[in-house]
Order: C-alpha cells, then sequence, then structure tokens
C-alpha cells in the first residue's frame, strides 16, 4: 500500500492531467476560447511524463548524458504554460488593460533573453531555473488579477460564474501558492536537499487543485 501511495505521490505532476482530459475527450465539445488551456494540458502531459521518467529511470544505462536531468523540460513547460494562459488571457473578450497584458507578455520575452543570456544556463542540469518560474508565477498572477478587475469595473457577473473564472482562480491558486517556493527553491537546495524535496510537495498539491479547478471549468461547459 505504501509503494503504491508513493507513487502516486511522485507521480502527482501527470495523473492530475487526466482528470480534465477525460471531459476534452469524452465530454462536449469545449469553446473555442478555452483551446489555449486544452493546448496546455497536452503539452504538460507529455512534458510532465518525460519529467517523471526521467526521474525514475535516470540510471547511466537507460539514457544518454544530455537527457539524465529533466530540469529543460521544467524550463520548456513553464515558458509554455506562460505561453497559453497569456493567450487565453489576451484574448478574452474584456475591453481593458489590453495594453498591460502586451507590456506582461514583451516583458516576459525580455526576461527569458536577459536571464539566459547572462544569468543561467537553460539546459543547466542540477537545478531548476527558479528566475524563470518565479517571474512565470508572478506575471500569471498580475494576468489573474487583472481579469479580476476587468470582471469588476464591468459588472460583468458571468465572468465570476463561467469556465475562465474557475481556470483563472485555479490558477491564482497555483501561483500565490508556488511563487515563494520557486523563489526559495534553489537556496533551499544548496542548505536542505531534503527538504526542499518536501516543499516541492506542495507545488504538486497546488498543481492537483490547478487541475481540478480547470476540470471543474470543463464540467460547466458540459453542463451547459
Amino acid at each position: 500500500m505504501s509503494k503504491i501511495l508513493e507513487v502516486i505521490v511522485n507521480w502527482s505532476e501527470v495523473w492530475p492531467l487526466l482528470i480534465p482530459l477525460v471531459f476534452v475527450l469524452f465530454g462536449n465539445k469545449q469553446p473555442a476560447l478555452l483551446t489555449p488551456v486544452i493546448v496546455y494540458l497536452w503539452l504538460a502531459l507529455v512534458l510532465n511524463v518525460a519529467c517523471d521518467i526521467i526521474a525514475d529511470f535516470k540510471h547511466p544505462y537507460h539514457f544518454p548524458p544530455w537527457l539524465r536531468s529533466n530540469n529543460p523540460i521544467y524550463n520548456i513547460h513553464s515558458i509554455g504554460r506562460f505561453a497559453c494562459f497569456s493567450y487565453l488571457f489576451i484574448t478574452l473578450p474584456q475591453s481593458q488593460f489590453r495594453a498591460v497584458k502586451g507590456f506582461i507578455l514583451l516583458a516576459f520575452l525580455l526576461f527569458l533573453i536577459v536571464d539566459f543570456s547572462f544569468f543561467e544556463r537553460f539546459f543547466y542540469p542540477y537545478h531548476l531555473s527558479g528566475n524563470l518560474l518565479s517571474i512565470e508565477a508572478y506575471f500569471l498572477l498580475i494576468y489573474c488579477m487583472l481579469y479580476y478587475l476587468a470582471a469588476l469595473n464591468d459588472e460583468n457577473d458571468a465572468a465570476f460564474k463561467g469556465p475562465v473564472f474557475w481556470i483563472v482562480t485555479g490558477l491564482s491558486m497555483y501561483v500565490v501558492i508556488n511563487f515563494f517556493v520557486f523563489l526559495f527553491y534553489v537556496p533551499m537546495i544548496d542548505q536542505n536537499m531534503k527538504l526542499a524535496m518536501h516543499i516541492w510537495k506542495v507545488h504538486d498539491a497546488a498543481y492537483v487543485i490547478l487541475c481540478f479547478f480547470i476540470t471543474r471549468a470543463f464540467y460547466t461547459t458540459t453542463r451547459n
């Protein structure tokens, strides 16, 4: 039983994605507005499966040297997640903050160029990019706050009930919980690896919550 529980915990960045994808595959057709979220789910599934396979089977004889670390895959995942959710927020039918949203996207692209040109290596094998994950979480949180502000200013009650609301709420919880995890994860690895591994379970729990909120959004469209 403990072994099964360990596998469930270790693969908690994979199996939660299958829950909303069930609604994509077997439920009603989702609105076109949610397409970037669906793209993200498939992308995340492929990347997270690859990450966990490398983590569990990274014996020297199983993979070549360049494929024994999943950290670059986390970097790709972070950029892909930001791209998908940026597209969602920018294409929302909200008239306010369009210029701010465009600026956030440009700021993130500028950060990528500067950070991986001067401060970090994209394919660094020994730890995640704390800078990338922290900045991604920070900018995604701003997107979420702009969504709520625009909905309040427009006095749009539907914006607090529809599928996008559930997705934004789940994403807000994910980035709020994980911002400080990402920010201090690399220093924590240097100080106490075991503690860092336990702290990452907080991220995994938040990821499960995000997937359940996305599932709630898909259920809302299926029911309607």
